[in-house]
């Protein structure tokens, strides 16, 4: 949900067009810069959650962040950076952020990995305990890491800290990489191989969106629900999928504000 006039009002919004659970940008996901936050924006953001219920909240770090890039300075900024988002979170008691980690931008995947892990360690080592952060798949587009269930697999091996590192599994992200979702067939194929190779039990939030582009593009492109190259059956297994009764699911869809409250509306008409 937009935070024009406090991430309190995020909340607020987000009640009033029916959702359970809302995501945020705690600063400018465009900009380094991020305002400080006082004791009052905390005060209306938890009076907030008393007055809507909305307890479900996370956060998207700044899509500038890259913990393993070929560039020390940019590497060590993207470092601090999250570990600032992660501060915020910790100030308003925001448990999960949400990041795209790092694109490779010429290295070995494996070298960009260890960078990565590294990345993510000294974010943790010195961000409040409370704050879990969560790897997002990715659509591989360009050099992006974890678009691939064993990159992950592998970041989670590196760095060891299950408590505190945790995946996202974005729906349009995983089926432009290659994973197919749209049948019974094909759903139970991805979700048994992302069991095997990543785990359930480390899936913490799933960002619900349909594709504007096809199966393995790699384009990173999210559509209305059931309107997209994925279609209708994937997301009407995944609202009944007893796994996932108690995760979060947030829409990412075109058209926000407006296009979440129609889309929220698709998912909930698939509940059987």
């Amino acid at each position: 949900m937009p935070t024009s006039g406090g991430l309190d009002k995020a909340l607020t919004n987000g009640k009033a067009i029916g959702c359970d659970a809302v995501q945020v940008f705690t600063s400018s996901p465009q900009q380094w810069h991020a305002k400080p936050v006082t004791t009052e924006m905390v005060a209306a953001f938890k009076k907030a959650q008393v007055e809507t219920g909305l307890t479900d909240v996370l956060s998207h770090d700044s899509y500038l962040i890259n913990l393993c890039s070929a560039l020390d300075e940019q590497r060590q900024k993207s470092i601090n950076g999250l570990k600032g988002e992660m501060g915020r979170c910790g100030q308003y008691g925001i448990e999960f952020v949400v990041s795209h980690i790092g694109a490779r931008t010429g290295q070995e995947e494996e070298l960009a990995l260890t960078k990565a892990a590294e990345g993510i360690k000294e974010v943790l080592a010195d961000t409040p305990e409370s704050v879990v952060l969560l790897m997002e798949t990715t659509a591989g587009q360009g050099s992006a890491l974890n678009s691939k269930f064993e990159e992950i697999a592998r970041l989670l091996d590196l760095v060891k800290n299950p408590k505190r590192l945790c995946v996202c599994l974005d729906t349009c992200h995983i089926f432009v990489a290659g994973y197919d979702v749209r049948t019974q067939e094909t759903y139970e194929k991805t979700f048994t191989e992302f069991d095997r190779i990543v785990g359930l039990k480390n899936l913490k939030v799933i960002h619900c969106n349909d594709s504007k582009k096809d199966l393995g593009s790699k384009v990173d492109r999210h559509e209305h629900i059931g309107e997209g190259c994925i279609g209708p059956e994937c997301f009407r297994l995944l609202v009944n999928d007893k796994r996932f009764e108690n995760t979060p699911i947030l829409l990412e869809t075109p058209e926000a504000p407006e296009g979440h409250e129609k889309n929220l509306k698709t998912l909930r008409s698939y509940i059987s």
